[in-house]
């Protein structure tokens, strides 16, 4: 699950943070919430793990979140390396770390964690960062989450540029290439959270680059 949560929702003005509001709308309760898969632990994708007075937003859930990043933002002699930006996502895991109370389910590798989805290590962005190839009888897609963060396109389109919340720059872009290369060779579609609406599409080589392309929406179907 990635969202950045009420605390992201009340300091921005709404602009983010709706996914609790979301859920609420389209008659979803969250105590009916019973996993919630986490892909790593930058703040706009744990935020929302806790309500405004930091108590569990999801009190019925199990929390499944990748090993190798629990480990590096536990950690915070990592923190030196990086700037500033960067600095403060090892203080919000410890907020909201503190805020579950050890209620988490850790996972790595590649493994099915719960029927039809299955993890899918894509390092660089952060050490543990996750994809996950969502299944449905015959069809799949494959929710690439942060591949590429920020302004996305734009990372698509020049794999080699490095985004400053890459924790490593080097890996991210070999990932990247490595990803791109093989959902456009294989025709697989693709959901990002950083790509613009409709947010899922497919993935064109381009040369050296890529091409996002979008997938058709229409809003009465």
């Amino acid at each position: 699950m990635d969202l950045a949560g009420p605390p992201a929702f009340q300091q921005s003005k709404g602009t983010i943070g709706q996914f609790h509001n979301n859920l609420a709308a389209a008659g979803i309760d969250k105590n009916a919430v019973d996993v919630v898969i986490v892909s790593h632990l930058h703040g706009d994708h744990i935020g929302g793990l806790l309500d405004s007075e930091n108590k569990l937003a999801f009190p019925n859930a199990e929390i499944l979140m990748p090993t190798v990043d629990i480990k590096f933002w536990s950690d915070d002699t990592n923190a030196s390396r990086f700037p500033d930006p960067v600095k403060a996502q090892f203080a919000n895991f410890k907020r909201v770390w503190g805020g579950l109370n050890g209620k988490v389910t850790q996972y790595e590798g590649s493994k099915e964690l719960v029927p039809g989805i299955t993890s899918m290590p894509t390092p660089g962005h952060t050490p543990g960062h996750t994809s996950f190839t969502i299944a449905s009888g015959s069809d799949h897609m494959i929710h690439q989450v942060d591949v590429t963060a920020g302004m996305a396109t734009l990372f698509v389109q020049n794999p080699g540029w490095h985004f400053l919340f890459d924790v490593d720059g080097p890996l991210a872009e070999q990932t990247r290439r490595k990803f791109y290369d093989m959902v456009s060779a294989d025709k697989v579609r693709i959901q990002g959270y950083h790509l613009p609406f409709p947010a899922g599409g497919n993935i064109e080589k381009d040369g050296d680059h890529y091409r996002w392309v979008p997938s058709a929406w229409n809003p009465t179907t």
